[in-house]
């Protein structure tokens, strides 16, 4: 099984260092979780989230030239607010569509071509025409 990019994968946590965790993960791959990709608040000390022998699941952020995977737990997990409730959150697809960003879907036509390529150009002139605005009437 090869891994690959946005792959979410279990796996069990080897060692731990104060800059991250190493996890094993199928077919004797292993891979690093950096202390900033452990939890979405911030994590002073790692051996407050995670142990030695526990059991994970990370998401595949990337892999470099040298083949080292770089691993996340905080993002197989749902985000949260200030506040500490769930949010859902959209991510752009290649296409300029949104998706919920856990991979089911849930694509936002409405909203097509807002980020994409060929939408640039329209939103870049509806932004300096605001800002003309906001200039014109800030000088009133």
């Amino acid at each position: 099984m090869e891994l690959a990019v946005g792959e979410i994968i279990s796996g069990k946590v080897t060692g731990i260092t104060k800059f991250g965790a190493f996890v094993s993960l199928p077919e004797g791959k292993s891979g690093l979780v950096h202390i900033s990709e452990v939890d979405q608040s911030y994590v002073s000390d790692i051996r407050d989230h995670l142990t030695e022998g526990q059991e994970v699941k990370v998401k595949v952020i990337a892999i470099d030239d040298n083949g080292r995977v770089n691993l996340s737990i905080k993002r197989t997990q749902p985000r949260q607010n200030s506040n500490g409730e769930q949010r859902s959150f959209r991510r752009r697809n290649q296409n300029g569509t949104h998706s919920n960003g856990n991979g089911t879907g849930g694509s936002d036509e409405s909203i097509k071509g807002e980020f994409s390529e060929n939408g640039v150009e329209n939103n870049l002139s509806h932004t300096r025409g605001a800002i003309s605005m906001a200039r014109s009437q800030a000088y009133d």
